[in-house]
């Protein structure tokens, strides 16, 4: 069984720990068996290696989260990337282009594709590997697998089954329903409905017949070179609407979605992360810090305070999910990112009139790490070295840099630096396009630059 776990999300339900490159998946919030923090990808993937079906699985995601993923669960995942955004039909498409031509996947093979944040409990996965039984003993097109309810909830989907059943081994498909009010899911769980987690399986050759009668590509790389003719559209209106043969499986176990402040702090293990405090008398109430200015909150009880460089937040819990309605319009470069080197950190931002910009980060590369060897066509550099031991490459010369170092690197001018022990800088750019498009990166890893620069040298 092949797995895909989609990763998307335009970071606005958490915000404003969560943005467009850090989405709620890779909040570091939740707690490991060794109070470690961890994000909830890094959680699922653990699961995953457990039962083994990390070598299986791929992960479809967006450009702009490649290098999160990579820095919270390794360079060697399977990833596959989306040009641009098109929806999960896409998405799916895409990874199941990918199984068929380049890892010449049978098409008899089943495919389950899952959501890449769930919090769940261990043996959810295990259960995830009974759709492939279910797909290859039915004539059914399509297995889901459904959250046996606890309680009649307004806030998730559900599948209903055709008729009431005997047995919850395996439920025929009567539709869907999206977010009944109260005595509609009352209805719905006596009639045997499960909540709907997004998780589903197939054969492969369903995908790739789809493709092949839309007259696009299976082969992965020409799909990807004309990704833009794929429908955007999701996989629930392209595939589950017009798919028959529906069954589905429960899960009894614990499961939740944890998409808004309110569901994520049942699960924090703490009330209190960063520079913070709270009074005695305000309960319930959890404070996120990622700034280095403290927060106390004095007297006030059921609220959440989510203060990072993109924003802060305050509100009372029970209002959180109407984040995204508020912040929707706000339109900013993310503030904080995680690389595969390390992360930054945006401290100021300035246009003037004449379109000069001025950019400042705080940036912490990894022991280890590297950025990458690159020019810039519209932006000058200056980095004052705070922290750590690196190895600078400036003009096809390599130099040692140290705390109380200030380098400068004017526009056009090819650079690169490796961290020997973690090394944090001060870095101002100066220019006219401060945007990513602007960095051309000529060389990726560190081999690579040492072995090239010196063969010209030579």
């Amino acid at each position: 069984m092949k797995l895909v776990l989609l990763s998307g999300g335009s970071g606005k339900r958490l915000w404003p720990l969560s943005n467009d490159a850090r989405s709620k998946q890779f909040l570091k919030v939740l707690r490991n068996g060794e109070n470690q923090l961890q994000s909830m990808v890094q959680r699922v993937w653990g699961q995953l290696d457990k039962l083994g079906l990390t070598q299986s699985a791929v992960i479809a995601t967006s450009k702009t989260q490649v290098e999160m993923i990579q820095s919270q669960i390794g360079k060697d995942v399977s990833i596959i990337v989306e040009p641009e955004r098109r929806d999960t039909f896409p998405a799916i498409a895409l990874a199941a282009s990918y199984f068929f031509s380049q890892d010449k996947t049978d098409r008899n093979e089943v495919v389950g594709v899952l959501p890449v944040d769930p919090y769940v409990d261990d043996n959810f996965f295990a259960r995830l590997l009974d759709l492939e039984d279910v797909i290859k003993s039915s004539n059914a097109e399509l297995a889901l697998m459904g959250v046996q309810p606890t309680f009649p909830s307004e806030k998730y989907g559900y599948i209903v089954p055709s008729k009431k059943q005997t047995t919850l081994e395996s439920l025929k498909v009567s539709h869907f329903k999206e977010k009944p009010k109260m005595e509609e899911a009352q209805a719905l769980l006596e009639q045997q409905a499960l909540w709907n987690c997004g998780v589903f399986a197939f054969k492969l050759d369903k995908i790739i017949t789809m493709l092949e009668e839309k007259n696009l590509p299976t082969n992965y790389d020409e799909l990807l070179a004309n990704y833009s003719l794929l429908p955007k559209i999701s996989f629930d209106y392209e595939v589950v609407e017009k798919t028959k043969d529906i069954v589905a499986i429960p899960f009894e176990g614990g499961w939740k979605d944890l998409g808004t402040w309110n569901t994520l702090t049942e699960e924090m293990g703490t009330n209190i992360l960063g520079k913070a405090n709270a009074s005695h008398d305000s309960l319930n109430t959890h404070i996120i810090n990622e700034l280095d200015i403290p927060v106390s909150v004095l007297g006030l009880s059921n609220i959440l305070v989510a203060a990072s460089p993109d924003g802060i937040l305050v509100t009372d819990k029970d209002a959180s999910p109407r984040v995204k309605e508020m912040i929707g319009h706000l339109d900013q470069r993310p503030m904080y990112e995680e690389r595969r080197w390390g992360w930054y950190r945006v401290l100021e931002h300035t246009k003037y009139d004449d379109n000069t910009e001025v950019l400042t980060k705080r940036i912490n590369i990894s022991a280890g790490k590297n950025l990458s060897y690159q020019f810039h066509n519209y932006r000058r550099e200056v980095w004052t070295i705070v922290k750590g031991e690196g190895v600078l490459l400036l003009n096809d010369e390599f130099r040692v840099i140290r705390p109380g170092d200030v380098v400068e690197i004017p526009i056009g001018i090819k650079h690169a630096v490796k961290a020997v022990i973690d090394l944090e800088f001060i870095e101002v750019q100066t220019g006219t396009q401060l945007v990513e498009e602007d960095n051309h990166r000529i060389l990726l890893s560190w081999d690579e630059i040492e072995e090239t620069t010196y063969a010209l040298s030579n």
